[in-house]
């Protein structure tokens, strides 16, 4: 395993990773991420409410080992920082202000090779808005924002996770809150646009009801028989009081019209809890990263030979860390087999975070 760091800045606090998304296209890899302003006593997060994010992305040409970072060139709603209402004061929903997302012309092909999706969020609670963006560039360049239709839903928290089945269809896997102030109840679901992103549609619940906890941030994998997996980061709050962290698989048949449990592949991911990312290895078998959320903190992963069934023990990518403010990973494969697991990550707790990534293979 080799660690890197890709964007790291004095009095700078960026993260969320999985909050953005991650694209490659070979040896070339681009990421997102934000970064705001670092403060020691910023709660669970070390970061200071009160000064403005901004969004970020980092490209890599040589596989994951050295990478450039810049601002995103991308309006957004109000001006203000992408997909952060939950951690600045007063960002909570933009969508209705200053470049507010229009409808989407739908002149671009999903299946361009340069294509790129990315997806966004006023908020994570309530009557949520939520948008997106497309690149024909590799992610030199964003059009948008663009509406995303409520679908009939109380709201949608958007991250950024889809499956390309052609020029003008595309599969979405997004989050539903169902309650107003609260992340709680909040659901995954999968939707489909069939013609080239000008209008979207329900498809399905992906897991059950949480009244006492969420079901949220799905990672998506698509099997070469035409099967869909969902993995999806889980919480409850338990009679107690106790909060239980774990992370869900659920699969498809019938492309996306119905969902089965299918097993529990993380059963704690640490205070807070994590979202995980899913990738098919070249041999057939499932890799799940995700961060780890107490001592030791870290970066880990699981394997499975037999399409998330089963999956062996729990590897640990790197346990060095400061404190429970890391994870959020996103992952990529290379065309040598090697997986880049991107994270933010921090050396102390109450310390700075920063963006890095592990490289290694299988």
């Amino acid at each position: 395993m080799k660690h890197v760091t890709i964007y790291r800045e004095p009095g700078r606090y960026a993260a969320w990773p999985a909050n953005y998304g991650i694209w490659s296209w070979g040896d070339e890899i681009v990421v997102g991420f934000t970064s705001g302003y670092h403060l020691t006593e910023g709660g669970f997060h070390a970061r200071d409410r009160s000064r403005p994010f901004t969004t970020m992305q980092a490209r890599s040409l040589d596989g994951g080992l050295t990478w450039q970072s810049e601002a995103m060139p991308l309006r957004t709603p109000g001006n203000r920082g992408l997909s952060t209402g939950e951690h600045r004061d007063g960002d909570s929903d933009a969508a209705e202000e200053e470049n507010a997302p229009v409808p989407y012309p739908g002149e671009v092909r999903f299946d361009d090779p340069n294509f790129a999706l990315l997806f966004a969020r006023g908020d994570i609670t309530g009557e949520s808005k939520s948008w997106f963006y497309t690149s024909t560039d590799r992610c030199h360049s964003w059009q948008g924002p663009y509406i995303l239709p409520a679908m009939g839903l109380t709201g949608i928290a958007a991250r950024t996770d889809y499956q390309v089945y052609g020029p003008s269809e595309c599969m979405l896997f997004l989050t539903a809150p169902t309650a107003l102030g609260t992340e709680t109840g909040s659901r995954v679901f999968n939707a489909r646009t069939t013609d080239g992103g000008k209008s979207f549609e329900f498809v399905s619940w992906i897991g059950p009801e949480a009244p006492n906890g969420f079901l949220i941030m799905p990672a998506s994998v698509r099997l070469p028989d035409g099967g869909l997996l969902a993995a999806i980061r889980g919480r409850e709050e338990k009679k107690e009081g106790r909060l239980v962290n774990w992370i869900d698989l659920y699969g498809s048949s019938d492309d996306g019209r119905t969902w089965q449990f299918v097993s529990c592949p993380v059963p704690d991911t640490g205070n807070g809890g994590n979202p995980p990312t899913l990738t098919r290895l070249p041999d057939g078998r499932l890799c799940i990263t995700y961060g780890y959320r107490n001592p030791k903190y870290g970066i880990r992963a699981k394997l499975s030979g037999d399409n998330g069934l089963t999956w062996g023990d729990e590897i640990i990518l790197r346990e060095d860390a400061g404190s429970h403010d890391i994870g959020y990973t996103r992952t990529v494969l290379r065309p040598d087999g090697t997986l880049v697991v991107v994270y933010y990550y921090n050396d102390e707790m109450g310390g700075s975070c920063y963006i890095g990534a592990t490289l290694w293979k299988p």
